[in-house]
């Protein structure tokens, strides 16, 4: 039995320099396909950009995200400080004002939302008309805690104030009912302590006065996707109702019931005063409402770019992984790739990214990542035939490629269990992997023929 010839040490050390070099120049290509990535990225950011601008122009015309702060009393009062100056005995008294603000004892709101689609360009805006009627009861004002002189308090200016984020979504003229009588709302807050925006209506109050103050309004507002309220009441039940069928509840008190249907939903909190951190009265700014702030979030249906950002998150799965592909295939089957042609493909992979932001910014953005797939695949596949001149290994890799941009897909539906997917998907990705190879001998491995040539 002959021994084969000996090739000697020379010949073995180039071929391990020949897979160590591809090796290099495989993960240098892969680096700088990372670039295009980025910029991707980016345009991504500057899409999304644009569309927050459409939203902001729509919302300046139309009427921007509300928040309802109130209703509150606002009461004017005055006080003195006396002074002494330093070189004189003599005091001097200096009068400031400043004032009372007091929440009501009960607080009923119920807004009906009707909500409406606009377009500005291609990006979706979501805007809304919402009919509120508000109601409750002060009870008798008891401003003893404040030690004031009862003189000192200025009743005939004191205000019915509401915050409303945005003026400009008030539809018609409100009319303030206040115990039997009724008064015309102006523009306008008293004072910034508590709300920079509203309206304000006299009211007629008494510190003597010992029954209740009742109150109640109504409210046409238009604005934009949020719509927030205030649990200002010692009680406060808000109730809303909308067609909407995607809502999202926020803020920091979530619905005690709701009901989520195809034909929209309705949900109602109720709110007392011991689940905020504020008093039912108090002096000057020492607290805000906005804090307390809840309500509804007219989500549309899908984010289509913030699912392709998170798409682009796996570029690097996409083609460090279509590379080992082809990698194995040359150690295995004995074919040459050249670098260039790792290049081609890698760029046919960095283009889906392209074709899948373009693509959703006029279609849903699952319609678009199957668009997107399966003309890469095509694309991938086509080409892949005319370098192997293998129908076997086309379809190898066209599966593969499949089987990543299922996995992807699905990762990307489960906003929740994207991780844990994602993480048993890589493991078992690596377990295949060091299967494959297991019989591989990296010191032996023969090149194929076109290489023998090329030296």
């Amino acid at each position: 039995m002959g021994y084969p010839p000996y090739q000697g040490p020379k010949k073995a050390k180039s071929f391990k320099n020949k897979i160590v070099f591809k090796i290099i120049i495989i993960f240098v290509i892969g680096l700088f396909l990372l670039v295009p990535t980025i910029m991707i990225q980016e345009i991504i950011s500057e899409r999304e950009h644009k569309q927050t601008e459409a939203i902001n122009e729509v919302s300046s015309k139309w009427g921007k995200e509300q928040t309802l702060a109130g209703p509150m009393i606002s009461i004017p009062y005055s006080y003195y400080v006396k002074k002494t100056a330093s070189n004189d005995t003599t005091q001097k008294v200096e009068w400031f004002q400043d004032y009372i603000h007091i929440l009501p004892n009960e607080l009923n709101i119920q807004s009906g939302v009707m909500p409406e689609l606009r377009k500005r360009g291609i990006y979706e805006i979501v805007v809304y008309n919402t009919k509120i009627k508000i109601s409750g009861k002060f009870s008798k004002l008891n401003l003893s805690q404040f030690d004031i002189q009862p003189e000192n308090i200025q009743f005939d200016n004191a205000r019915l104030v509401i915050g409303i984020s945005d003026l400009r979504g008030i539809e018609k003229q409100i009319r303030l009912r206040w115990n039997g009588e009724y008064y015309n709302f102006n523009p306008g807050v008293t004072t910034n302590d508590v709300v920079q925006n509203g309206i304000n209506s006299p009211i007629s109050v008494n510190l003597m006065d010992s029954t209740d103050y009742n109150f109640s309004f109504s409210l046409d507002l238009k604005g934009s996707q949020l719509l927030y309220f205030t649990p200002v009441g010692k009680v406060t039940d808000v109730t809303v109702s909308s067609p909407w069928k995607n809502p999202s509840f926020d803020g920091a008190f979530l619905p005690d019931s709701r009901n989520i249907t195809n034909h929209g939903f309705s949900a109602n909190w109720n709110i007392l005063n011991l689940n905020r951190n504020y008093p039912q009265a108090w002096t000057g700014s020492k607290f805000s409402l906005n804090e307390s702030a809840f309500g509804i979030n007219l989500l549309l249906p899908v984010d289509n770019y913030q699912k392709s950002y998170r798409a682009i998150r796996y570029a690097i799965l996409f083609i460090g992984f279509t590379f080992m592909v082809f990698f194995f295939i040359e150690v295995l089957n004995r074919y040459f790739i050249h670098p260039v042609q790792y290049i081609l493909v890698g760029i046919a992979l960095v283009i889906f990214f392209i074709l899948l932001i373009s693509i959703s910014e006029q279609l849903n953005f699952n319609s678009a990542y199957i668009i997107s797939a399966i003309a890469t695949l095509l694309l991938i596949a086509g080409y892949i035939k005319a370098i192997l001149k293998s129908t076997k290994l086309t379809f190898l890799i066209s599966g593969i490629l499949f089987i990543l941009y299922s996995f992807i897909f699905i990762i990307i539906q489960l906003q929740d269990l994207s991780l844990l997917i994602g993480s048993i998907g890589i493991f078992i990705v690596l377990g295949l992997v060091m299967y494959f190879s297991r019989k591989i001998d990296w010191d032996n491995i023969v090149i194929s023929e076109k290489e023998e040539q090329a030296d």
